[in-house]
């Protein structure tokens, strides 16, 4: 969609992408002087494919290894693109390791990051003896093959809801660590055994400790109550362990529809405080 910028006096068009990427060879996601990121290499396409500086917002800042099965970023340009057209020259452009999978012109309230209602990763292991199968291993973790997974499953149901995670995020100034944590299960294929984690958004690592916490119940380390108590800590946790980021991946991003995206936005800026009484879910 097409819309004046009217400090610049010009008109931009907002564009949504859809990303997928093995962050194996990557240094995350964010563009870094000297370094190789997913970022870096999408703006460095797209420029040269439209013939313009390209700067984009991502819906969720993955990690160094971290990958992405359904990504969205959003950039403004100067004229309409042909979407199709579009994602047929990047992937000639692009390396092996990132894809463009989808382009839309978007509304101007459109904002891949603060427009976001929820994001869905998902975190793979293997429980088979020999580890992880040659074609899964830049995405599945090995574990233990003898895991408690009912254990498993009443220790991610005590996370769920509304909380102050600190113990399971990494701080950065000025950033709050209270999330609603939406889902957390976990759905066993065989060997394969999957974390599905959903929140309205996650601070630095939160996806990859709350996994490292709940396995430790799985392995008959820790107990469901000690990952509950977890809560109360505001302090970043020593003893959780944060589980490789090889087995991570960003899966869907969901966003409200077009006429509920400028309250969305606001809605997301505002800082996230836990209810009186620490009470659930907004009650």
């Amino acid at each position: 969609m097409i819309a004046e910028d009217p400090a610049q006096h010009t008109v931009a068009v907002r564009v949504r992408l859809d990303i997928g990427y093995d962050g194996t060879d990557f240094t995350g996601w964010a563009r870094q002087p000297g370094l190789r990121t997913v970022q870096g290499v999408l703006e460095e396409s797209l420029s040269k494919v439209l013939r313009e500086p390209i700067q984009l917002t991502v819906a969720g800042r993955t990690d160094a290894g971290v990958h992405a099965e359904g990504q969205v970023a959003h950039f403004d340009t100067t004229s309409e693109p042909d979407a199709a057209k579009l994602v047929h020259r990047l992937a000639r452009f692009l390396p092996k390791d990132v894809r463009v999978t989808a382009v839309r012109t978007a509304p101007p309230e459109f904002d891949a990051r603060f427009s976001a209602i929820r994001r869905h990763y998902a975190y793979r292991l293997t429980t088979a003896p020999y580890g992880a199968e040659p074609l899964r291993a830049r995405s599945v973790v090995p574990c233990r093959s003898e895991v408690d997974l009912a254990a498993m499953r009443v220790a991610s149901g005590k996370l769920l809801g509304l909380h102050d995670f600190a113990a399971f995020c990494r701080r950065r100034e000025g950033a709050t660590t209270v999330r609603e944590l939406q889902r957390f299960d976990w759905e066993r294929d065989g060997d394969l055994l999957t974390a599905y984690v959903s929140a309205d958004a996650f601070c630095w690592s939160m996806v990859r400790s709350l996994v490292g916490a709940v396995l430790a119940v799985g392995e008959g380390r820790r107990t469901p109550e000690w990952v509950a108590g977890l809560l109360a800590e505001r302090e970043r946790s020593s003893s959780v362990t944060v589980a490789p980021a090889h087995g991570l991946s960003l899966i869907a991003v969901d966003y409200p529809p077009d006429a509920e995206l400028a309250a969305r936005n606001a809605q997301t800026r505002e800082m996230r405080t836990v209810p009186a009484g620490g009470g659930c879910c907004g009650e």
